[in-house]
């Protein structure tokens, strides 16, 4: 039987050999900047540590973030990187899922030809595990982004939609707050009401100043007309989407004449198809879902995938992985440049090979 750790490195020389690059990013991080780049999720999970001389530090929660780091102050272009080895994040709900497991993963740095970089990072991590029959699902987190950025509302309330997409009962709420659906939560309805009082005792770490400001802008908010039905109604068409990936384009691109701000992403998926099917991919049976995603890392910005044990539905994604151009630009000081990647967890393949 082939152990984990056998198994990450094999996977790792097999992406080698397809000019990945070996890194090994520091398993302590700088704690401070990750925090606000991982998202709500991995931040409740990570284990923090500190120390007089470094600060708080991070065991890395995954590998993409350093490697990004790595890229963007010393990297040139085009570049490919592969990795093994341990993540660490709390499972405080799920005492069955492991808080330290093995991560083998491929990143690519390379402006020519986006598309081209999706598809061949989805080819060769599907291709490292094609002998275990998994169930693929795609997606595209740049489609909703770009509807949100095309609604004719404020740039305040875009800007909230925008930042709960990764969290999509949050987002519901405010979609349907925003479109008057929904009544407002009941402290919000009484700050706007007026009916608390000035020498309320402050709590919490707002000040006055921030309090003032947040019930301004909340009685600005109430003023303005809700998003209207007809945008209502397409983009719970444009969620709803979820069909092999030939049909669901046929629906993005029919739902773009009344979403007009996603045709450019929907081109892009266009370009993706084409490039997968160059790279041997069966795209007529993969499956695509515009909601996909949503519950990953919350650095992606494009392109998502993951890759499933239909026969083990107990089991997280054995590989995961996408697009986050937006990543490279918040830690480049100013330069960026377009990225993908995706991992393997080595532990459940080697599981699932046992099994068979």
């Amino acid at each position: 039987m082939t152990d984990a750790r056998t198994r990450a490195l094999a996977l790792r020389d097999g992406f080698v050999a397809q000019g990945g690059v070996i890194v090994e990013p520091p398993i302590l991080q700088s704690a401070e900047l990750l925090l606000d780049l991982y998202g709500e999720d991995i931040r409740a999970r990570a284990y923090v540590t500190s120390d007089a001389l470094r600060g708080e530090q991070m065991l890395r929660p995954d590998f993409t973030v350093p490697v990004v780091q790595m890229h963007m102050a010393y990297g040139a272009e085009p570049a490919r990187y592969t990795y093994a080895g341990e993540v660490f994040r709390r499972q405080e709900d799920d005492p069955d899922r492991a808080n330290e497991y093995l991560q083998t993963g491929y990143e690519v740095f390379d402006r020519a030809d986006p598309a081209a970089a999706d598809a061949e990072v989805f080819a060769l991590i599907s291709q490292a595990v094609t002998h275990l029959d998994l169930r693929a699902a795609t997606g595209d987190i740049g489609i909703l982004l770009a509807a949100v950025d095309g609604l004719r509302t404020t740039d305040r309330r875009k800007e909230a939609l925008r930042r709960h997409i990764w969290r999509p009962r949050r987002f519901r709420a405010l979609l349907d707050r925003f479109a008057g659906r929904a009544p407002l939560p009941s402290s919000r309805a009484a700050l706007l009401a007026g009916d608390v009082p000035n020498e309320a005792p402050l709590t919490g770490m707002r000040t006055q100043t921030e309090i003032d400001d947040r019930i301004a802008a909340l009685r600005a908010d109430a003023q303005e007309p809700p998003i209207s039905a007809a945008e209502m109604d397409s983009l719970d068409a444009l969620l709803a989407v979820r069909e092999t990936l030939p049909f669901a384009v046929q629906q993005l691109r029919n739902l773009s004449a009344d979403l007009p701000a996603i045709v450019p992403a929907v081109r892009r998926v266009d370009q993706r198809i084409d490039a997968l099917a160059k790279r041997g991919v069966d795209v007529d049976q993969l499956g695509f879902e515009t909601s996909f995603g949503r519950t990953s890392m919350e650095y992606y910005d494009g392109f998502v995938f993951g890759l499933y044990a239909e026969a083990r539905p107990d089991l997280p994604a054995l590989a995961s992985g996408g697009r986050y151009d937006t990543l490279t630009r918040r830690l480049g000081n100013g330069q960026e440049i377009p990225a993908v990647g995706g991992v393997l967890r080595p532990g459940l393949v080697a599981q699932l090979e046992a099994a068979s």
